[in-house]
């Protein structure tokens, strides 16, 4: 019996009206608006405001998705939040969303793989709907990161930013949709991007708060290195997965970390620049909202086709590491 082939239906995005620019930033540390950009790629990021939390950005990303695949909430059967930054460490924000948008009949979920959690959450949908527990799930990708950001720390407040991104994912015909994944972890890497404080480990108190150990901390080199090698061998192993290779792929979506890692690993793949979808100058590092958003763009913009290859690659904290192929 063939398996059934499971596809994007709909996708739909959500940013904060607030940006925040490099000149901003420069007015608050040592740097310069060239600097940052220069480095990251980056001229501006969009914040929330403090009485916004991710499950508000992600209701308002999955009900234009929904919309978009024309589908009753009330006929979705899982709802997946990939996120560091939960309103709350329990419940989890899938379940606010799930009531939120009125999709009473799913089951509901948080998924924690850094950057790498909407290529790890569209994973585990596709695998439960071609295993018919459901028939229509949704796939979240938010993060608030500027709510863990030290914004004294110019090596990190550069680079993070908020955002919102979903899919709806469903049946779609043969040849079509999700062909291959390719995910990874290495523990040995964890200390690289943490957020020391705030878990059994370290529980807040005065002492972690006033020691910044509930902001993101990052060794930028050591990152940077693995970075730039995994997106490139993750993409290929994928491709490999899916018996093709990096000539028939239409667009690779990168997560927006860095536009230098970005640039590393399209070298190191020898694609053309025109292969490579990038928006991380206007949104900043947006985390696991980072590849669905773009996705939105894309397609909203007309750039993809019918029978169009397209990779989404992340890496992330943990360290993480996904990457998916479809078929569009």
């Amino acid at each position: 019996m063939q398996t059934q082939s499971i596809g994007i239906l709909g996708t739909g995005a959500a940013v904060p009206a607030k940006v925040l620019t490099n000149a901003d930033l420069a007015a608050r540390v040592d740097t310069s608006p060239e600097w940052i950009h220069s480095r990251t790629g980056i001229r501006e990021r969009r914040i929330v405001d403090e009485q916004t939390a991710s499950s508000d950005l992600a209701v308002v990303a999955a009900e234009r998705a929904i919309a978009a695949a024309g589908v009753a909430a009330t006929e979705i059967g899982l709802v997946i939040c990939a996120t560091v930054t939960p309103d709350m460490l329990f419940p989890a924000t899938a379940c606010l969303v799930q009531h939120r948008i009125g999709a009473r009949k799913a089951a509901a979920f948080d998924l924690s793989a850094g950057c790498s959690g909407f290529v790890y959450g569209l994973s585990c949908a596709v695998s439960m709907l071609q295993a018919s527990l459901f028939r229509y799930a949704l796939v979240i990708g938010v993060d608030t990161l500027s709510k863990i950001t030290d914004v004294t720390d110019r090596t990190t407040c550069v680079l993070f930013a908020d955002g919102a991104g979903a899919v709806v994912l469903g049946p779609t015909e043969a040849g079509r949709g999700f062909l291959a994944f390719e995910l990874g972890a290495d523990g040995a890497g964890g200390a690289l991007i943490r957020q020391e404080a705030g878990g059994s480990r370290l529980p807040a108190s005065y002492a972690t708060v006033e020691a910044r150990q509930h902001c993101i901390a990052m060794s930028g080199p050591e990152v940077f290195r693995f970075a730039a090698h995994i997106l490139g061998a993750s993409t290929q192993a994928a491709l490999a997965k899916a018996q093709l290779n990096v000539d028939d792929m239409t667009l690779l979506i990168p997560h927006q970390a860095n536009i230098r890692i970005i640039e590393t690993a399209i070298s190191r793949l020898e694609l053309p620049p025109e292969k490579v979808y990038i928006n991380l100058d206007r949104y900043g590092n947006t985390s696991s909202a980072s590849i669905p958003i773009a996705l939105d763009e894309v397609i909203r913009m007309g750039k993809i086709r019918e029978g169009d290859l397209l990779v989404l690659t992340a890496f992330g904290a943990g360290l993480t590491w996904g990457s998916a192929v479809l078929r569009w």
